[in-house]
């Protein structure tokens, strides 16, 4: 069993404050991995699909769920679905078997009436700065609840996964000179370039 709080102060040390999102990314996460009774994806073992989308409260959520599951944006097996929403599936990759955990809205629901969020988050007081004594109680909060009282764990279904092999071909743009993958190269004119010298050459926009 991935016990969390095993994982937390690595967490901590790659999140760079406390706050209640990132260890709730620990527990869905540690949720899922025991859900499917995998163990921490050393390359791209697993895949997690990650609800959140951008510029809302507790995104931070994702450094959990990368640390706890071994899969980050660097080996390419998290991908973010941009729903605004917290729920994670989690794919065992070899077999396609797959479970999808969110925290339950009661406890995102109280999280969100404590005082750090009333007091510090909403009034743009960035999380390290928030008081020691202000948020620990609510991070022990987080990592001490009973999984029944803080997540929903669905039931184990079959996910169909599109394989994509690692690409290794690569060449040089002719305007900037810098390497790009050669899938993402364009042809302007007589030259091979970047997608932002196309756009630059073209005046096309992102």
């Amino acid at each position: 069993m991935i016990n969390p709080k095993d994982y937390y102060e690595h967490g901590l040390a790659l999140h760079g404050h406390k706050c209640p999102a990132m260890p709730m990314g620990l527990r869905v996460g540690a949720a899922a991995m025991n859900g499917l009774g995998v163990e921490r994806a050393k390359d791209s073992q697993l895949l997690a699909l990650v609800e959140l989308g951008d510029d809302h409260c507790a995104t931070c959520f994702a450094d959990g769920v990368q640390m706890i599951t071994g899969c980050t944006f660097g080996k390419g097996n998290i991908k973010k679905l941009h729903y605004g929403k917290w729920g994670v599936t989690l794919v065992d990759v070899a077999t396609g078997r797959a479970v999808r955990v969110t925290p339950k809205s009661e406890a995102m629901l109280a999280n969100k009436q404590t005082e750090f969020f009333k007091e510090y988050r909403e009034k743009g007081v960035p999380a390290s700065k928030v008081p020691l004594d202000v948020v620990e109680p609510l991070v022990q909060r987080v990592m001490g609840a009973p999984d029944d009282m803080l997540l929903s764990v669905g039931k184990v279904f079959q996910y169909r996964i599109e394989h994509r092999p690692h690409s290794f071909s690569g060449l040089v743009c002719d305007e900037c000179h810098e390497m790009v993958v050669e899938g993402y190269a364009r042809i302007v004119g007589d030259k091979k370039v970047c997608i932002p010298c196309q756009m630059r050459l073209t005046g096309a926009k992102e």
